[in-house]
């Protein structure tokens, strides 16, 4: 009989084109964050929630056999954490908050310093032993078999739905014989999901799951997902470090602007593993990555161009950030109080500090003025903001990024048609897609590879310098400026240049 040493996370679907992308991640997957959003019973339907358990012990070692044990014997997803504190107070702020992933939590490796905790979670929370576990955890594991894309039917929206329900989500846990390696974790509190705002860790989890999915698929990273039910900083950053020892690094996700700044921050400069926040940094390499070849084919200089952004949030001040980095000069930023600039009464830090950097004329006006003679529009915003008396206002040989999803700012095929020279999105059934898929899975796994601690701007800028140089000069072209989302070359190209 095989003797299991590990467990990871893999995907119940295989992701072989752009329409399962669709309708594994976006946009099909914002179809379940709103039905649970709306009931949130419907969790246990549309996601794996309805077997995932939460072991929790001081000692991961411990958890981990628990959860092969778990797993082996009642067929649970069960995942191992180790907790760095014996203090019941941070012990309840962890289990409390974690519930919105998991269908029930595993006390009872610690059952003597839980017994007298009042837990506010509204799941079993097994405090010690039972004659029938599988009864206690109510726990159903769903698989596929035969499974085809093409047997679902109706829209994306309801294609999505269709999977997910029929396959209770669309990760699972799997027994291995090789030594266990910790998982990625993807941390979220869903307050800015996916084009769909604040609606809370649980709605989350569908998006989660799916971002778990293509860590594994392009990646060959286990990832797992965690969904807090806290939104305050100060929680999120002392429940990731409390589990730390649980992760190989954290993928922070969907975290809301300026939040997210403070909780990545201080997890950097205390965790002692690689933290990484996807919406910000993942955006800005291949934002990146996707300028330099199309400033090249349009035979301009990143240092010359007039570069104007909509949107002024997380991933819009880390691309602004980074592509400053990389030499531009003249970038102006705008979100839905106008132009930012120094001073202005609506900013946050965050604001302030791009401010120091961007916008030097100081501008005030609104992006229809501010668009004028710009070459480059980055859009990380809403949709339809951009009208065709916009795009004519541009220079020449104008480089259009509408990346708002799933609705872009502009649709590509009417930028073009207005006279964009270059038009890229997010979406999967235009050219020039541009995903943060491209980055995480290959880069989590030279981190990992590679025992690194700290995600570096260097790093940051090497990756995208790696990305656009996939497309060789040859095979540049107004329709072609970034590689596919689904090149199973790019995450090792990535992987590669980690070191």
């Amino acid at each position: 009989m095989a003797k299991f040493n590990g467990i990871k996370i893999v995907s119940k679907v295989e992701i072989k084109d752009k329409n399962a992308l669709a309708i594994v991640y976006t946009p099909g997957v914002a179809a379940s964050c709103l039905k649970i959003k709306e009931n949130p019973d419907s969790s246990f339907d549309y996601t794996n929630r309805e077997n995932s358990v939460a072991v929790i012990s001081f000692d991961y070692s411990k958890s981990l056999e628990r959860s092969i044990f778990l797993k082996s014997v009642l067929g649970i997803d069960a995942y191992p954490f180790e907790i760095s504190s014996q203090n019941p107070q941070k012990i309840k702020l962890v289990v409390d908050n974690i519930e919105p992933s998991f269908a029930a939590i595993d006390l009872s490796l610690i059952s003597e310093n839980v017994q007298d905790i009042e837990f506010e979670a509204k799941i079993p929370i097994l405090k010690g032993k039972v004659e029938n576990l599988k009864q206690f955890f109510l726990c159903v594991s769903k698989n596929l078999f035969m499974f085809k894309f093409e047997d679902l039917e109706g829209n994306v929206s309801e294609k999505s739905l269709q999977l997910r329900k029929m396959a209770g989500g669309v990760i699972e846990t799997e027994l291995t014989e090789e030594k266990h390696v910790k998982p990625v974790g993807i941390v979220s509190d869903g307050s800015a999901v996916l084009g769909l705002g604040d609606i809370g860790g649980l709605a989350g989890l569908s998006v989660m799951e799916g971002k778990a999915v293509l860590f594994q698929e392009l990646g060959d990273v286990s990832a797992m997902p965690l969904c807090l039910k806290t939104q305050k900083s100060e929680e999120i950053i002392e429940i990731v470090l409390l589990l730390q020892n649980s992760f190989s690094g954290i993928n922070l996700e969907d975290i809301k602007a300026p939040r997210c700044f403070e909780v990545e921050e201080k997890l950097i400069a205390q965790a002692d593993i690689p933290i990484f926040h996807d919406d910000q940094h993942g955006t800005a390499i291949v934002v990146l990555a996707a300028l330099l070849n199309a400033l090249h084919l349009a035979s301009k200089k990143i240092d010359e161009v007039k570069i104007v952004f909509s949107g002024a949030g997380a991933a819009a001040i880390a691309v602004c950030k980074l592509i400053l980095r990389a030499g531009a000069k003249n970038i102006i930023m705008f979100d839905i109080d106008g132009a930012v600039y120094k001073e202005r009464k609506q900013n946050n830090f965050a604001h302030d500090e791009i401010a120091e950097k961007t916008n030097l004329k100081n501008f005030k006006g609104d992006l229809r003025e501010g668009i004028k003679n710009a070459d480059v529009f980055i859009g990380l915003s809403a949709p339809d903001l951009l009208d065709e008396n916009m795009i004519k206002s541009m220079n020449k040989n104008a480089i259009v990024f509408a990346l708002a999803n799933p609705t872009p700012e502009i649709m590509p095929d009417i930028a073009k048609k207005y006279g964009a020279f270059i038009s890229a999105s997010g979406r999967s059934d235009f050219p020039n897609q541009i995903n943060n898929s491209l980055i995480f899975p290959g880069l989590f796994n030279g981190v990992i590879k590679n025992n690194i601690k700290k995600i570096t701007n260097e790093m940051k800028i090497n990756c995208a310098f790696a990305l656009a140089s996939m497309v060789k000069d040859e095979e540049l072209s107004p329709d072609y400026i970034i590689p596919d989302a689904l090149d199973r070359q790019v995450p090792i190209v990535i992987s590669n240049g980690i070191n």
